[in-house]
C-alpha cells in the first residue's frame, strides 16, 4: 500500500505519503491564496523525499472539505486527475475528521476551521475517530452555547477565542493525519468493517463568493 494524501480545503496546502504503517514523507505550507501554485511542487517534494515515483502510488486520499470553493477544488481535481492517470481509487474524507484524528483526544470535543465571512466550519466528536454531527457552517457566537465547556480544535478556535476559550492543537490540517486515518479505515475494511469513505466531491455547505451577474448591461452597436 502506498497512499498519496492531499488536502487544500483550508489555508494549509498539505501532502503526505503513507505506506499503510507509517508516514513516509510529508509537506505542509500555510498560504490561503496559493493552493494551485503550491500543491504540485509539494507532491513532487514528498515523492523525491521518499525516493519514489508517482506510479508507485496505489491509492489517493483527499480532503473533501468543508472549505472555500477555490482552494477546495484544487486538491479534489488534482486527486481525481492522478487517480485517472494511474488507475487507482480516490478515498474522500471530511477535512474536519483529519483535524480530529490528529488531535488524538479521547473525550468529547469539536473541530472548527475558518469559513471566512466571520463564520466557521465545524462538527462535534465523541473522540478522535467518532464524529457525532454533520459538518456545518455558522457564526461562532451562534454555536458558542452548544460547544460550551468543550475543547475546540483548529484555526476557528484561535480566531474566535471569545466563543471557543479552550483552543487545542492542531491549528492546521495535516495530510499525514488524513493518510493515517485512511490507512486505518482500509485496514479495518480488510477485516470486514465498513471503510466509511466519502465520494471525492466538494463539500461546500454554501454558495461560492463569486457570483454570475444577474443582469448584464446590454451594449447595442450604433
Amino acid at each position: 500500500m502506498l497512499l498519496l494524501a492531499m488536502d487544500t480545503a483550508t489555508p494549509a496546502v498539505t501532502v503526505a505519503l503513507h505506506d499503510g504503517e507509517t508516514v513516509v514523507a510529508q509537506s505542509s505550507q500555510v498560504d490561503a491564496r496559493r493552493h494551485g501554485e503550491l500543491l504540485l511542487p509539494a507532491v513532487d517534494r514528498v515523492l523525491k523525499e521518499a525516493g519514489l515515483k508517482l506510479d508507485a502510488v496505489t491509492g489517493l486520499v483527499v480532503g473533501v472539505g468543508p472549505g472555500p470553493y477555490t482552494g477546495l477544488r484544487v486538491g479534489l481535481v488534482t486527486a481525481a486527475t492522478f487517480a485517472s492517470a494511474l488507475g487507482v481509487p480516490v478515498h474522500g474524507l471530511c477535512t474536519l475528521d483529519g483535524l480530529a484524528y490528529a488531535a488524538g483526544l479521547d473525550e468529547p470535543f469539536a473541530v472548527a476551521t475558518d469559513a471566512r465571512r466571520k463564520e466557521v466550519y465545524w462538527a462535534r466528536y465523541d473522540d478522535s475517530r467518532t464524529r457525532v454531527s454533520e459538518a456545518s457552517v455558522d457564526r461562532p457566537a451562534d454555536i458558542a452555547e452548544q460547544l460550551a465547556g468543550l475543547p475546540v480544535v483548529g484555526a476557528g478556535a484561535r480566531l474566535y477565542p471569545e466563543a471557543f476559550p479552550d483552543a487545542r492543537e492542531p491549528e492546521h490540517q495535516s495530510a499525514a493525519a488524513l493518510a493515517a486515518l485512511a490507512a486505518e479505515k482500509l485496514a479495518a475494511a480488510g477485516e470486514g468493517a465498513e471503510a466509511g469513505f466519502l465520494d471525492p466531491l466538494p463539500m461546500y455547505l454554501r454558495r461560492p463568493d463569486a457570483q454570475v451577474p444577474k443582469n448584464y448591461k446590454v451594449v447595442t452597436p450604433k
